[in-house]
């Protein structure tokens, strides 16, 4: 893709919720084309009720979510309804891959939300960076020619799995229970136990029938593609807790990306997440300032 071929935004928020959307609205009254992709899953929207925000009396955390996202588009910002289960970096430009299509813009801003809940398996956190993995194409790599699976069974789990299907020996879908939403070659819908260690590393699977699976890796890719997996897949730095570094202006270690909300660190609010989305909304427009786009 290039800017021939495809409409370049002057940047693209990943998340519709306070700090995506407070960001792209300052981006786009800046004058700036700004595309928000989202796909509802923000903690904001799960809220039964929102009391201490001002102005707003008592709302839903849905109702409150949906307004952000008609404010912005009543603005001129794109609002995409879509999965983003990709997001990569070449030559200046990000390009957002999601299940509604790829979205390419100079800038990008990370504002998913926190990293999501890990799967209460027991093992698997204790061998974590030894042979479990959140991000295929981070590590598919080190599984040339070996067995390794992929715990998930929705959009995300099928774009590491088709990572991984590239370049490793083989890969197994382990969806734990649930119904997949894709075609694997090879899958195991069994309850997992406990995750086996061989040696120090992840050595497979047991499942609840007590049956188990070999392996010489676990690639963990529940639900959707959270604030961890998205930092791992672009080299952006990250704290002992997993929050995203950014510099005063809210960006990354990474020239043209931008984090906001939950996902950096500090109180998990949305005053505060608004706060970062203004934050980094201003600097955008700065940045675009100065480049002349």
């Amino acid at each position: 893709m290039n800017e021939n071929t495809q409409k370049i935004y002057d940047c693209i928020v990943i998340g519709g919720g306070p700090s995506g959307v407070s960001a792209a609205v300052y981006a786009v009254r800046g004058g700036s084309s700004v595309a928000i992709v989202h796909n509802g899953a923000s903690a904001l929207h799960r809220a039964e009720l929102i009391q201490n925000y001002y102005g707003v009396g008592e709302v839903s955390g849905a109702e409150l979510y949906r307004k952000g996202l008609e404010h912005a588009a009543a603005l001129g910002a794109e609002v995409i309804d879509g999965e983003v289960t990709f997001v990569r970096e070449l030559d200046g430009l990000f390009t957002v891959v999601s299940t509604a299509g790829e979205f390419v813009g100079r800038r990008a801003v990370i504002a998913v939300g926190a990293s999501r809940v890990r799967a209460n398996i027991p093992g698997l956190t204790e061998l974590d960076g030894k042979g479990v993995s959140y991000c295929a194409v981070c590590d598919a790599f080190f599984y040339r020619k070996k067995r390794v699976g992929v715990l998930g069974a929705g959009e995300f789990a099928e774009h590491e799995y088709n990572a991984l299907a590239s370049v490793v020996g083989e890969v197994v879908l382990l969806t734990d229970g649930e119904k997949p939403t894709f075609t694997a070659q090879k899958v195991c819908t069994q309850k997992i136990s406990r995750v086996i260690e061989r040696d120090g590393r992840c050595g497979g699977v047991m499942f609840a029938d007590g049956t188990s699976l070999e392996l010489d890796g676990l690639f963990v890719a529940l639900g959707t593609m959270g604030s961890g997996a998205l930092a791992k897949s672009l080299g952006v730095f990250t704290d002992e807790r997993g929050s995203i570094k950014t510099d005063a202006h809210g960006m990354t270690n990474i020239a043209g990306l931008y984090a906001a909300g939950d996902c950096t660190a500090g109180v998990k609010q949305i005053a505060k997440a608004v706060a970062d989305g203004m934050n980094v909304g201003m600097s955008l427009i700065a940045d675009i300032k100065r480049s002349g786009r």
